[in-house]
């Protein structure tokens, strides 16, 4: 069975079905503001209203429905219903990592690509995919037909992780390539020097688009469960260190948690989603989680 195949077992599916993307996502917010059009006007054709949050243009305000109503909305245009989206995929030797879990970052990163693909494509929603190490790889742009995701799926499927990466580099790139307002998701274990990452992150928020960043890490990366005398291999240096794992631990998880805290933080003020994830929760799991976590923040 191809890898491709494997991602698209009906199992798999199965779960990527039940985030049905309008209840989770457009009901509750997810996609809320993303649709926003320069092109309003006689010239677009009118779809429907939707409630007003923050950061709408006051003057699409409909004040005829707020008589009727008392409550505020906007009117939605033809011309908005679609948003494009673009899959971002880091092909570090470390995203094939995995202690004991079945998939390993790289698949695990795939499986929650194809969950986002398939519920936008099922919006007839364009999304497309980049995949990157120090340069990028593969651009196969954003396309709403059903064919897409296999197609993506076959291309994930003959790539392997291997040697160093640069997200900075890869997040400018795709700024650069990215038309008009467009939902960025980044699938990397973000391992490496953050301040660059972060920087390219506020170039994308400062372009107009919406950021979400999946940090991937292996289970045993978030709760390093050695003890004794272990050998640790860099996966993109190949250089090796033999260490206490039991003196080591306590200063191994401070540090994971500041890495966290500080893109959790930056994020946060760049108005970007920073989502830290690892292997041991199911992918269906851990986007539902977000999709909740989301819904809280939008009231």
């Amino acid at each position: 069975m191809s890898t491709a195949e494997k991602y698209l077992r009906p199992e798999v599916i199965r779960q990527v079905s039940r985030l049905d993307l309008r209840a989770k996502f457009i009901v509750q917010g997810f996609l809320t503001g993303l649709h926003s059009s320069p092109m309003q006007g006689a010239s677009v054709e009118f779809s429907e209203h939707r409630k007003y949050v923050a950061g709408d243009d006051p003057k699409d305000l409909d004040w005829n429905v707020y008589a009727k109503t008392g409550r505020y909305y906007v009117k939605k245009y033809k011309a908005e219903t679609n948003m494009t989206g673009y899959l971002v995929m880091d092909l570090s030797r470390s995203m094939g990592y995995t202690y004991r879990q079945d998939l390993t970052k790289f698949e695990y990163g795939i499986c929650l690509a194809a969950a986002l693909a398939y519920m936008m494509i099922h919006q007839q929603d364009p999304v497309g995919l980049v995949t990157f190490d120090t340069q990028l790889r593969t651009v196969l742009p954003p396309k709403s037909k059903r064919s897409q995701l296999g197609t993506m799926l076959s291309v994930l499927a003959n790539l392997q992780p291997t040697g160093e990466t640069n997200i900075a580099e890869a997040l400018n790139r795709v700024a650069g390539l990215a038309k008009g307002k467009s939902l960025v998701m980044l699938f990397s274990d973000l391992l490496g020097e953050p301040e660059e990452v972060i920087r390219s992150v506020y170039r994308l928020r400062h372009g107009g688009h919406e950021v979400i960043l999946f940090h991937i890490l292996d289970e045993a990366e978030v709760h390093f469960p050695f003890s004794g005398s272990v050998e640790f291999e860099d996966p993109e240096s190949a250089d090796k260190m033999q260490v206490n794992a039991d003196g080591i631990k306590a200063d191994y998880l401070e540090g994971l948690n500041e890495f966290r805290e500080l893109y959790r933080r930056e994020c946060g003020l760049a108005n970007a989603d920073y989502v830290p994830m690892d292997t041991s929760v199911g992918f269906d799991k851990a986007l539902l989680e977000y999709l909740i976590t989301r819904t809280r923040r939008f009231g």
